[in-house]
């Protein structure tokens, strides 16, 4: 299961806690408030339930986006290419 996890969490605890949380599921952060996750489908929930117990709901939000394999191959990067951890594969116009 490929994820494309985004967030706006306002505390730096938190937010802190959070990036934690996705790099100990494999996450690689592909933007300041954006992380990649490749999981076995069983391990969602516990991922979910994870950033759940970590996010204030009346100050930030999370969204998961699942990505299946046809689609992910045609990940196009617009503009410069910036490395916040080593990927894997970039495709960049």
């Amino acid at each position: 299961m490929f994820l494309v996890i985004a967030y706006d969490v306002v505390s730096d605890r938190r937010r802190n806690k959070l990036v934690k949380l996705l790099k100990d599921y494999g996450g690689q952060r592909v933007n300041y408030s954006v992380f990649e996750c490749e999981i076995k489908k069983r391990c969602f929930p516990e991922l979910k339930n994870g950033i759940e117990k970590i996010i204030n709901r009346k100050e930030d939000r999370a969204l998961c986006y699942q990505i299946c394999a046809a689609c992910r191959g045609k990940n196009i990067t617009i503009g410069f290419e910036k490395s916040f951890e080593t990927r894997k594969s970039v495709i960049t116009l």
